[in-house]
C-alpha cells in the first residue's frame, strides 16, 4: 500500500503538535501544583524568647517540617479551593448548645457552646472561636477543629456571624462586618457570666482573626478578666491595602474577591425583608439596585455596609476595621499564623505583623511556606489525613498559652 509522503508529513506534524500541547499542559499543571517544592519548617518572628521557648516546649510539631498532601498540597490555590468547597475529610458533627442573645439594637446574636469530651484536664479552658467571612459553627472546618479540641479537654464557644446561619432569622437591619467586634464582646461577657471560673483563649480564622486581634487591642473595650490570650489564623491585617491587592487579577485574586462578594451579597439579599425594608432604606439611604449590582466587596460596602455602620466613606470604615491599627495596644499573649502561599493574603500584607512580633514581648508570628488560605492539609499522596496540620498545631499552641499564663500566675503568687 502506497502512503503519500505529504500525508505522513501531516500526521507527523499533528503528532508533534499534540505532544507539544500535552507538554505545555503538563508544565502549567506542574507549575500550578508546585510539585517541585519541598516540606519546610515554620519560620518564627518573636522578640520574646521565653514565649518562643514555651511554644516549642508544648508544640514540638513546629520544630519539624509541615508535610502537605504530596500531589496537590504544595499549591496554595488548590489548598484554598479544596478548603472552601470540601472543607475537611470525615468531618464530625459535634453536639453543642445554642445560646440566643437579644441585643440592645434588636439584633438576635447566637453562639454555640461545646463541652470538653476529655475531662481529665486540671485547667478549665474555653476557646472563644470566630469563624471566617460568612461562616458559622456549622462550617466544616470549624466543626472539625471543635471536635478535635473537645477530645483534648477544651470547651469551645463559636460565634455565629449575624445573618450567616440559615436557621436564624435576622431581627435588626444589620449583619456582620469585617471590623465590628461588638458581637464578639457580647459573647465573651455572656460566657464569663455563665462560666466565671473558666480561662478564655480567643481564636479567629481569616476575617475572624481580624476581629479577635482588633478586640484584643481596643482600648475602649472592657475585656473579661479571665481572657488570657489569643490566636489569629490567615488574616490580612490591613483592609485598605488588602482590598487593593484583591482588586488585581494577579494570582487570580479577583476571582476570590468575586466569590466573597457573592457570598456576602447573598446573605444581604436573603434577609432583604429586614435589611432592605422600606424603613431600613429610608433610615440608611440605601439603594437596593446599587446593592444588587455591586461587583466587588468595596462596591457592596459602599452601597450598604458603610451606611449601616455610619461611615462617610469605605476607606474610613476599612481604616476603623483593620486590626493593624490596634496591634500596639495588645496586652495579652497572642500568636499569629499565615501561609506564604495564601492567594488572598500576599507577602506585602505580612510585613507589619513580622515587624510587630519582632519588637514586642508576648507576641509570636509563625509563617508557614504552604497551606493556602485555611487549608493546611497534611499527609497522603492524594487523600489527606483526617486531622489537618492546622488543627494539631492550634491545640498545641493553646497549651503553650495556658502554660505561659500559669507560669506567670505562679510567679506573681510567690
Amino acid at each position: 500500500m502506497f502512503i503519500s509522503p505529504f500525508k505522513s508529513f501531516k500526521i507527523g506534524n499533528m503528532s508533534t503538535a499534540i505532544l507539544a500541547a500535552v507538554a505545555v499542559i503538563l508544565c502549567i499543571l506542574f507549575r500550578i501544583l508546585n510539585v517541585n517544592s519541598q516540606p519546610q519548617k515554620p519560620v518564627f518572628f518573636c522578640k520574646d524568647l521565653n514565649f518562643l521557648t514555651t511554644i516549642l516546649k508544648i508544640a514540638p510539631i513546629l520544630e519539624n517540617p509541615y508535610i502537605p498532601t504530596r500531589l496537590w498540597g504544595f499549591s496554595g490555590h488548590v489548598q484554598t479551593i479544596v478548603h472552601s468547597i470540601i472543607g475537611r475529610v470525615r468531618c464530625p458533627w459535634p453536639i453543642g448548645e445554642r445560646t440566643y442573645l437579644s441585643l440592645s439594637d434588636g439584633t438576635t446574636l447566637t453562639y454555640d457552646l461545646y463541652q470538653p469530651i476529655d475531662q481529665s484536664h486540671d485547667d478549665d479552658i474555653t476557646l472563644a472561636i470566630v469563624p471566617g467571612i460568612c461562616n458559622t459553627s456549622e462550617s466544616v472546618y470549624i466543626r472539625t477543629f471543635v471536635h478535635y479540641a473537645q477530645c483534648h479537654g477544651y470547651r469551645c464557644a463559636v460565634l455565629n456571624h449575624v445573618g450567616a446561619l440559615p436557621s436564624v432569622t435576622v431581627t435588626a437591619p444589620r449583619v456582620f462586618t469585617y471590623g465590628y467586634t461588638g458581637d464578639f464582646n457580647e459573647m465573651l461577657h455572656h460566657l464569663t457570666e455563665k462560666l466565671p471560673n473558666t480561662k478564655i483563649i480567643t481564636l479567629g480564622y481569616s476575617m475572624g482573626g481580624n476581629i479577635v486581634t482588633k478586640y484584643m487591642g481596643e482600648l475602649d473595650r472592657e475585656q473579661p478578666a479571665n481572657l488570657i490570650g489569643g490566636i489569629s489564623i490567615c488574616q490580612g491585617y490591613d483592609a485598605i491595602q488588602g482590598t487593593k491587592w484583591l482588586l488585581q487579577w494577579q494570582n487570580f485574586r479577583r476571582f476570590y474577591l468575586y466569590a466573597m462578594t457573592e457570598a456576602m451579597k447573598s446573605i444581604v439579599l436573603k434577609h432583604r425583608h429586614i435589611l432592605l425594608s422600606d424603613e431600613a432604606k429610608q433610615r440608611y439611604a440605601l439603594n437596593e439596585r446599587e446593592i444588587i449590582a455591586a461587583a466587588t466587596l468595596p462596591e457592596l460596602d459602599d452601597a450598604y455596609t458603610r451606611k449601616v455602620y455610619n461611615f462617610k466613606t469605605v476607606e474610613e470604615m476599612y481604616r476603623w476595621s483593620s486590626c493593624v491599627n490596634y496591634l500596639k495596644n495588645i496586652r495579652k499573649p497572642m500568636i499569629f499564623i499565615n501561609a506564604r502561599d495564601d492567594p488572598l493574603v500576599p507577602d506585602e500584607l505580612l510585613q507589619p505583623i513580622r515587624d510587630f512580633a519582632s519588637t514586642h514581648n508576648g507576641i509570636a508570628y509563625m509563617e508557614v511556606a504552604h497551606g493556602g488560605h485555611l487549608g493546611f492539609y497534611e499527609g497522603g499522596l492524594v487523600y489527606p489525613n483526617p486531622v489537618a496540620w492546622l488543627d494539631r498545631t492550634l491545640v498545641a499552641l493553646i497549651g503553650s498559652i495556658v502554660l505561659m499564663h500559669n507560669n506567670k500566675m505562679s510567679k506573681e503568687s510567690n
